[in-house]
């Protein structure tokens, strides 16, 4: 099995609608919609022309993991789009630690030092995930005026990158 991590795009859309649909819809019963998420077909004009990053983690050329960058601000990014395939999930493989680490370099080579995320209850071990990389639980009113808000988002977090 070879992991394989690369930059993804617009080309890609489908394949990530369904890999994150059946991780909020069928194993979280979190109701959004593809619809909701109109930045999953807009990859290229919603994360890179930003000045953003979105990467995709491949094994034996399957999809399976994802994680993107929306930049904000001058040095403030939002962390997005943070799913890895439950068949794949676990420090065996490690692919959302590698996802992250990949995505924090590319921040601190960019000049993104403050990265922010919103996620929801339900999702325990992502926040765990979160908490073990150092970031900080936040309230919402606390976030830069910029963030870019998901609606269905209840939990936020905040990582001061050196």
């Amino acid at each position: 099995m070879k992991l394989q991590i690369q930059p993804i795009g617009n080309a890609y859309s489908e394949q990530l609608i369904d890999l994150i649909l059946t991780i909020q819809q069928k194993e979280f019963n979190i109701p959004i919609t593809a619809e909701a998420q109109p930045d999953l077909k807009q990859i290229e004009s919603f994360y890179y022309e930003g000045g953003g990053n979105f990467l995709g983690a491949f094994i034996n050329g399957e999809l399976v993991g994802s994680i993107a960058l929306v930049k904000f601000g001058e040095t403030t990014g939002a962390l997005r789009k943070m799913f890895v395939k439950k068949e794949f999930r676990g420090r065996e493989l490690n692919i959302a630690q590698i996802l992250l680490e990949i995505l924090i370099a590319f921040c601190r080579e960019n000049g993104v030092y403050d990265l922010y995320l919103g996620t929801i209850t339900v999702l325990e071990a992502a926040q765990r995930f979160y908490e073990r990389n150092d970031f900080t639980k936040i309230e919402k009113e606390t976030l830069p005026e910029r963030f870019p808000l998901m609606s269905a988002d209840d939990i936020f977090y905040h990582l001061h990158i050196d």
